[in-house]
């Protein structure tokens, strides 16, 4: 087995199985370009510079293949702020911990401290979260 073949099978599967460590989806299609090249030197032998071209030019082609016919098509979560904790405090009243002072104090969330940005308030005063910027909370006064 000529040793072009093993390379491009093996940076193929590296690929692809780097895909599984760092999903980014374009390792996979990197994967399928090598796997691609794997089938193409069966059938033809090509110098290394044009093997290198072609997995370029291939490699294009794949990833123009997701971006036209998979990307934007996932299907939408029936959790959107599953790893957004910041998010799902929206709209909780919680008590401050500690003053806003200059725009910046901070709540008690479970056995997290959080930052809070909004307008000046005593220690103990009940507060809104209306967004989440970062990971400060945006709040206003809950009366």
């Amino acid at each position: 087995m000529r040793i072009e073949l093993v390379v491009w099978a093996g940076l193929a599967l590296l690929l692809i199985a780097a895909e599984a460590l760092l999903p980014g989806v374009f390792l996979l299609w990197l994967g399928f370009a090598a796997a691609a090249m794997f089938l193409l030197l069966m059938v033809v032998d090509l110098p290394l510079v044009w093997q290198a071209l072609a997995f370029v030019v291939l490699g294009f082609v794949s990833i123009g293949i997701y971006i036209r016919y998979f990307r934007g098509r996932e299907k939408p979560s029936d959790h959107p702020n599953l790893n957004r904790r910041g998010e799902q405090l929206v709209g909780q009243v919680l008590h401050l911990e500690q003053a806003i002072v200059d725009g910046r104090g901070r709540v008690k969330v479970g056995d997290a401290f959080w930052p809070v940005e909004g307008p000046e308030l005593p220690v103990g005063a009940r507060v809104r979260v209306i967004s989440a910027n970062n990971m400060a909370l945006q709040v206003r006064d809950a009366g």
